[in-house]
């Protein structure tokens, strides 16, 4: 029986949906029901995969890591599919400000380590952010924070799980996938009001 899967809600929790974790069950059974559409946003062009009733995939164009287009299964418009249309609607309204978390099914193939950093990363409030060595203690496994970046740069769904909310251990800005500037843009978005008014003074 496969592993279980996240749910992110807009109260943060997660709740469960199928789950693929095992590489090798993610090639037999990836493609059956796979399809993908391609949006545009403020960061730019986003393709959106899903697979069966959940969301698999957020990448940006020039994605680090990004699988063949070919894994992607057929390209089809958003609002003919009711998993890629409702994650269309909530992604464009993130990233206008008009909501602050996702209600979506949600199933990232990945290794067991990979996706309870993942997890992880679910649980990151709206506004917050975490270091790499934070994660690495939380998980307290013997995971490095040089362990958990690698399993933050592979994050396949970008945004949804908010990798953009983790920083160095400084607080500075370290690598993203979509890019230092979409990372910079994310936080900026979700920097709370009080602080962006500190700034302009």
């Amino acid at each position: 029986m496969c592993p279980r899967g996240l749910r992110a809600s807009r109260r943060g929790r997660l709740r469960f949906v199928t789950q693929i974790s095992h590489l090798a069950d993610r090639r037999r059974l990836q493609g059956m029901n796979t399809r993908h559409c391609v949006i545009d946003s403020r960061l730019g062009e986003l393709t959106l995969v899903a697979d069966g009733n959940a969301l698999t995939a957020v990448y940006f164009r020039h994605h680090w890591h990004r699988p063949a287009q070919s894994t992607f299964g057929p390209l089809i418009v958003a609002r003919t599919d009711a998993v890629l249309a409702d994650a269309s609607a909530q992604l464009t309204d993130y990233l206008v400000g008009i909501r602050d978390d996702f209600d979506l099914p949600i199933s990232p193939h990945g290794v067991q380590r990979q996706l309870r950093v993942w997890k992880m990363l679910s649980a990151i409030p709206y506004g917050g952010t975490v270091t790499y060595g934070e994660l690495a203690v939380a998980l307290a496994d013997g995971t490095t924070a040089q362990e958990v970046g690698q399993a933050v740069g592979r994050n396949p769904l970008c945004i949804v799980i908010p990798c953009h909310r983790v920083v160095g251990a400084n607080g500075q800005l370290t690598g993203y996938a979509g890019g230092l500037k979409r990372k910079q843009l994310l936080l900026e978005l979700e920097e709370p009001a009080e602080v962006k008014a500190a700034r302009l003074f």
